[in-house]
């Protein structure tokens, strides 16, 4: 996948069409506009795929996933790629972004690609005020993905773009990107 290999194990997902999951990965990084000097998370990171394939694009990624094992692979794929700038944790995001405000940890892009409930209230809460420049929300659910994006144009951010890409041909089922950044102020 954009040229990095994967291990995968049984209590890790993945998505299983190679070739649009290709697509979706690489207009997600073209939409964001990374820079050599960018910082990034990846939240909701699963094996790491979103992780890795923008790491050779930036400086520095942190990645987060609750599932123990699809860190484990993260880890294992990070290794197996030598792919170095990128630190994964184990960890609700929620909780995880507290401990990042906490640290007042400066992030320029958010990537986001939570499951089909969405992200959390917390998550959400932590987002705003760690305040980056721009936010990739990537979803299966159009449904949950507005509710998050309403949240967030309420907190100072706009809609740039919206891409959806056709994961399943000739189903209902998509995966959909949008970029939000920050409002600026007049």
């Amino acid at each position: 996948l954009l040229k990095n290999q994967y291990k995968i194990s049984l209590k890790s997902f993945y998505q299983i069409n190679p070739i649009q999951v290709g697509v979706l990965y690489q207009t997600a990084i073209d939409l964001a506009h990374l820079n050599q000097d960018s910082v990034v998370l990846d939240a909701y990171c699963g094996i790491g795929t979103i992780s890795l394939s923008l790491a050779k694009h930036v400086k520095k990624v942190y990645g987060v996933e609750v599932v123990p094992q699809a860190i484990e692979d993260a880890k294992n794929n990070a290794l197996l790629n030598k792919i170095d700038n990128v630190d994964f944790v184990c960890d609700d995001a929620g909780k995880y972004m507290v401990e990042l405000v906490k640290k007042n940890t400066h992030l320029d892009v958010v990537f986001v690609d939570p499951p089909r409930k969405g992200c959390s209230q917390v998550f959400l809460d932590q987002l705003v005020t760690l305040s980056p420049d721009k936010i990739i929300y990537v979803s299966c659910d159009v449904a949950t993905q507005a509710r998050d994006i309403a949240y967030l144009q309420e907190h100072n951010y706009q809609v740039d773009i919206c891409q959806p890409v056709d994961m399943f041909p000739q189903t209902h089922n998509i995966e959909n990107i949008i970029r939000l950044s920050k409002k600026t102020l007049i």
